[in-house]
């Protein structure tokens, strides 16, 4: 089954890049430097940043479904993303180099109807799998470690 993922739009965040520190702290966000080639994943770029980038870390409403299962998580997001990264039957570069992806089917309801956990670099099938079921509209993908939203995935 052919999918698609999908960064967050980089128009929501594009205001927020090159404000001043204390501006970003007035909105609960922190800048950081990306201080290791992994372990700084851009949502907008499906990319690790390169050291010495910054990116901004905050609190990202990921899944605004009227349901239980709404939630909110800290995301980063890299000040030099220019456009929302599109994958299609490929698994981006801040996914694939995870040792654990947490994979969450939801349905039309926004409820969970499945979850799995594969190596970043095997998530291909599984994402085929869930998607095979007619109850799932689409996932989400999460760092199983430390449980960050990292990427929708839908039908393509």
């Amino acid at each position: 089954m052919s999918f698609v993922i999908t960064g967050l739009p980089v128009e929501e965040f594009r205001p927020l890049f090159g404000l001043s520190d204390a501006d970003l702290a007035a909105r609960g966000i922190i800048r950081q430097t990306a201080t290791a080639p992994i372990g700084f994943p851009c949502r907008i770029t499906l990319e690790d940043a390169r050291e010495g980038e910054t990116l901004l870390l905050l609190n990202y409403e990921h899944q605004p479904a009227d349901s239980p299962y709404r939630s909110r998580h800290a995301i980063f997001v890299n000040e030099r993303a220019t456009e929302t990264r599109r994958a299609v039957d490929e698994i981006p570069g801040c996914l694939a180099v995870r040792p654990q992806i947490a994979l969450r089917a939801y349905d039309q309801a926004g409820m969970m109807t499945a979850a799995e956990i594969s190596p970043g670099a095997d998530l291909a099938p599984v994402i085929d799998r869930m998607l095979a079921d007619a109850r799932v509209a689409y996932l989400h993908a999460h760092n199983a470690g430390r449980g960050c939203f990292a990427a929708r995935i839908d039908r393509a």
